[in-house]
């Protein structure tokens, strides 16, 4: 049985996980990330960022990565497959003086991007975790972490970013995600002599689901379809070539030509299908969202429904503001990170959480309400929310949401905390 000591572990090599510790390098803080997979995981194939997200890469210092290959949306066209009816919406004068619209990109592009700041030895594959435990001694706490190998780490800080079943949420008491009654299946597809389409977010809404697509780049869009679960009972279709047949077969007199030939391009190695799952608000305002020297980021903190598009963006947020609290504790501390006494890391934690709860408790709700109304039901009012309230509305609301600043990383130069030579950690 082998014993290991970290500074700051990270689990999960997610968007959460990773761009924690790019943000805690730029500190001169070098963490340790398990993963349990073999290599990074880009399950969901594309993700939406927004105003908010694209702000919050500035700050880890890798958004020019990304910009200079992902052009912005500049509109959103909604149709009602009901009435035929088409209503354009606009992001132009909703981004603030980030000045564009949202950016689809390709999932692996952004964890490469943000993987390609850290150091060759900083993720550690293959790493299952069997148990999460403390341990305190003379005052001060530390994390063990037992992996599927029989190594034991023992962690001074102990960051949980490992997604909507989080190991680390679980220790710290948090409820489990629960089904919110829809599911979505996702995919690229694949034009290789290009797709010929506008830079614009085209969707469709119907009793009961929502569509939509927008292209990543020349040859590649990203599409989705959001829709009740299926009755209990009902076989589930995962197999991707079965699933996208029976997509085609059963929105083929639903769902417009130019939706149904994006899905007949689709990558079959990309379609997934999966429930849409969520924090119910109560428990991330009332729960344990750190303890000690233990939290959790991203999914494993507030795991929310699609229909705003911020899990992703939400994620790199809390990157950047667990980030800025760690390195503000550092500057007050000397560049030394303390886990006991005044201003230890427990305290720049829970101002972190203190920080974060109110805004990921509303981008949870917001969701869930945003896909119950997109998600109408047959009966007049449902519609009268959905393309009268929501739309000419409340859409201007959610693209305000998006355009959130979180701020930036401060800036450390006490001694040896760089990012070639860590800070202490006492």
């Amino acid at each position: 049985m082998e014993m290991v000591e970290e500074d700051v572990v990270i689990i999960g090599a997610g968007i959460a996980g990773l761009a924690t510790a790019v943000a805690l390098r730029r500190l001169g803080i070098k963490a340790l990330v398990l993963e349990k997979s073999d290599g990074l995981r880009a399950t969901g194939a594309a993700l939406t960022l927004f105003p908010n997200a694209w702000l919050a890469l500035d700050a880890l210092g890798v958004s020019h990565k990304l910009t200079s290959v992902y052009a912005p949306a500049k509109r959103v066209f909604v149709t009602n497959l009901g009435t035929g009816a088409t209503q354009e919406l606009s992001y132009a004068g909703k981004s603030g003086r980030i000045g564009s619209g949202p950016r689809s990109v390709h999932r692996q592009s952004l964890l490469e991007a943000l993987a390609d700041e850290l150091p060759d030895d900083t993720i550690q594959f293959s790493s299952k975790i069997a148990a999460i435990d403390s341990q305190t001694l003379n005052g001060s706490s530390a994390a063990i972490i037992n992996l599927g190998d029989s190594t034991i780490i023992k962690a001074k800080v102990l960051i949980g970013c490992d997604g909507v079943h989080s190991m680390v949420a679980q220790w710290l008491g948090l409820s489990e995600s629960i089904n919110s009654g829809r599911s979505s299946v996702r995919g690229l597809a694949v034009f290789p002599h290009g797709h010929g389409l506008n830079q614009d977010i085209r969707q469709f809404v119907g009793v009961g689901f929502r569509a939509g697509f927008i292209p990543l780049n020349d040859r590649d869009v990203y599409w989705f379809l959001n829709r009740y679960s299926p009755p209990k009972g009902e076989t589930i279709v995962k197999d991707p070539e079965l699933l996208q047949r029976e997509v085609l077969e059963k929105y083929d007199n639903v769902l417009p030509p130019l939706y149904l030939d994006v899905i007949q391009h689709c990558d079959l190695s990309t379609l997934t299908r999966a429930p849409l799952m969520f924090r119910r608000p109560w428990d991330i305002l009332s729960g344990n969202l750190s303890k000690g020297n233990v939290t959790v980021a991203g999914d494993a903190m507030h795991p929310m429904t699609p229909d705003l598009g911020q899990g992703g963006c939400s994620a790199l947020e809390d990157a950047v503001v667990l980030g800025r609290h760690i390195g503000n504790s550092l500057i007050k501390n000397k560049g030394h990170i303390v886990i006991s006494g005044d201003n230890d890391i427990g305290q720049a934690l829970e101002r972190y959480v203190k920080e974060r709860k109110w805004r990921v408790t509303w981008l949870v709700t917001g969701s869930y309400l945003s896909g119950w109304v997109q998600n109408a039901g047959s009966n007049w009012l449902m519609k009268f929310l959905r393309d009268v309230i929501y739309y000419k509305f409340l859409f201007g609301w959610t693209a305000n949401v998006a355009c959130y600043d979180c701020g930036k990383l401060p800036s450390v130069s006490l001694g040896e905390s760089d990012s070639s030579n860590p800070g202490k950690i006492d």
